[in-house]
């Protein structure tokens, strides 16, 4: 058996005994499993695994009595994990991780088999959770700088803390990020929580289940190419503070310039950390951070020296018009502490809008062995449950597909309901990977969702060569939406530092829009923001 399979090993060599904390199962249906008399029965089954496991079981699903591997076909094993997960529920446990293996002579998977790791008490405690999107130039430290920050580890001065974060290889190979990523850490009544080993699923999920407060990381692109994957991230995420990093041995560029600006412009409480102060001495340090404040000043803003006049300052002043500085080195720590201290306090500025509809813009799609295809995103508004029948679209002809969640996860750690603000992992049925879209929306079935193709906004213009007329075409960032659209100012035409309403029509399709959006479009280096007044 490979070592990947080391797992499944374990759990048939330790064996399903009287009093012993491993449960072998070849499959679990809705049909039998959860009717009246079994469910007990295996509830209570299951509440005495954890309780011999010393709080811990294993499940081993596609295997037979005596520990025979069989694996069960795709749909099967789904299912079978849904009746587990309803079954740990009412034991008052979770289901903390799955491992699945299985393929045919083909090398595609056909039948599984998979190691559940059943935890005991609630899923999640109804805990504080900050969303925090961090910009800034390439190679300005924010990916090592967050991934010091979740972990604990000072960085070896290449940049080796950053492959801590959710990273493609090919990133890691090449020192630079080119999609969004993400990091988790929390704090509980003794402090940070962080991860032991952050190439582990499960370490994460550990932090989601102990911390009594979460700070999840949105890390962006700091790549001129990819400007528009990093707009996606500061305005596709329902973010509660911005973090732009600035290193001590180059200073502000025109990269640290644009993305402050997209920052700033969305109203969105930013802090700024001068990373990499190791590489400086003193007297460039000090020039650096005049740079800095000069910047903001500029940008009209207030720059606040959390090292003059300190962290409790700086959570009571932090907001849209006044923006914090701290010091860093992921090397040598510096800054790193206080950084913790305002993350562990700084209040949640957006909305929660649990009690509205739900409402999940799609950023991402994957799909899991056993499991299908899944939606990510930031819940904007209402809660999910798994199980809840839900709408996903628009098409490209408009339409929405009727779909179910399967199941939910937020950083690995399964739940089975998740509220706004919570970036999760939706699992659904009834559709495939391909059909799911980045700009897409979930919404609950009875909700007659209405896309549109064109919107009425009022719109500021931040940065243009010359002027924007009647058909001018820029790329508008809505939510996860980037897509190119046509803007017909009313007044005809709009000059740099103008405001005034527009008409906004996307070119190829329609989307979900509503009052009240906040957008910003972008063509070359012209810049603007707005806001959504009228879908009529």
């Amino acid at each position: 058996m490979s070592p990947e399979k080391a797992a499944l090993r374990r759990a048939i060599d330790k064996g399903e005994r009287e009093g012993g904390s491993v449960e072998f199962k070849e499959r679990l249906s809705k049909d039998l499993h959860l009717q009246d008399g079994r469910r007990e029965s295996l509830v209570a089954q299951l509440r005495h695994r954890v309780l011999s496991g010393d709080g811990e079981a294993t499940y081993v699903i596609g295997v037979t009595d005596n520990g025979g591997i069989t694996g069960i076909p795709i749909a099967e094993f789904s299912e079978s994990m849904d009746v587990l997960s309803l079954l740990a529920d009412e034991a008052g446990t979770h289901i903390e991780n799955v491992e699945t293996w299985g393929e045919d002579e083909t090398g595609e998977p056909d039948r599984l088999v998979g190691v559940a790791t059943v935890r005991e008490g609630p899923v999640m405690n109804n805990d504080e959770h900050i969303v925090v999107g961090t910009a800034g130039h390439v190679d300005h430290g924010k990916s090592t700088l967050v991934g010091s920050l979740v972990t604990g580890e000072p960085d070896d001065g290449e940049g080796g803390t950053r492959s801590f974060l959710d990273v493609q290889p090919h990133e890691v190979e090449r020192g630079l990020s080119a999609d969004l990523s993400y990091g988790v850490y929390g704090f509980d009544a003794d402090g940070p929580i962080r991860m032991d080993n952050p190439h582990r699923k499960g370490d994460r999920a550990r932090i989601v289940e102990e911390a009594d407060r979460l700070v999840s990381f949105v890390d962006t692109v700091g790549h001129e190419p990819w400007l528009r994957t990093t707009i996606r991230g500061l305005v596709g995420q329902k973010l509660d503070y911005g973090l732009l990093t600035v290193a001590a041995d180059d200073g502000p560029t025109e990269t640290a310039r644009e993305h402050l600006g997209i920052l700033l412009a969305t109203e969105l409480p930013t802090i700024v950390a001068i990373t990499k102060a190791d590489l400086v001495d003193d007297e460039r340090l000090a020039t650096v951070e005049r740079d800095v404040e000069r910047l903001l000043r500029d940008a009209d803003k207030t720059p606040l020296r959390v090292d003059r006049y300190g962290t409790q300052t700086a959570i009571e002043e932090i907001d849209e018009t006044v923006v914090p500085i701290v010091t860093t080195s992921a090397v040598t720590q510096e800054g790193l502490g206080t950084l913790d201290q305002l993350f562990e306090q700084l209040p949640k500025t957006g909305t929660a809008h649990e009690d509205e509809q739900f409402r999940m813009y799609v950023d991402r799609t994957y799909n899991v062995t056993g499991v299908g295809p899944v939606a990510s995103g930031t819940i904007k508004s209402g809660a999910v449950e798994a199980g809840d029948e839900l709408l996903l679209g628009p098409l490209p002809n408009g339409e929405f597909r009727e779909v179910e969640v399967r199941s939910i996860e937020m950083h690995y750690h399964r739940v089975d309901r998740a509220t706004a603000g919570r970036i999760v992992g939706i699992a659904l049925k009834n559709i495939s990977e391909r059909d799911i879209e980045r700009g897409m929306v979930l919404v609950p079935r009875d909700s007659n969702p209405e896309p549109v193709r064109e919107f009425e906004a009022e719109v500021m213009v931040l940065n243009h060569p010359t002027r924007i007329d009647q058909g001018y075409e820029p790329v508008v960032h809505l939510e996860t939406v980037s897509e190119a659209a046509v803007i017909n100012p009313s007044g005809g035409q709009l000059l740099p530092g103008d405001s005034g309403t527009a008409r906004i029509r996307f070119k190829f399709r329609p989307y979900l829009v509503e009052e009240g959006q906040r957008f910003v479009f972008r063509e070359g280096h012209s810049k603007g923001v707005g806001t959504v007044r009228s879908t009529e």
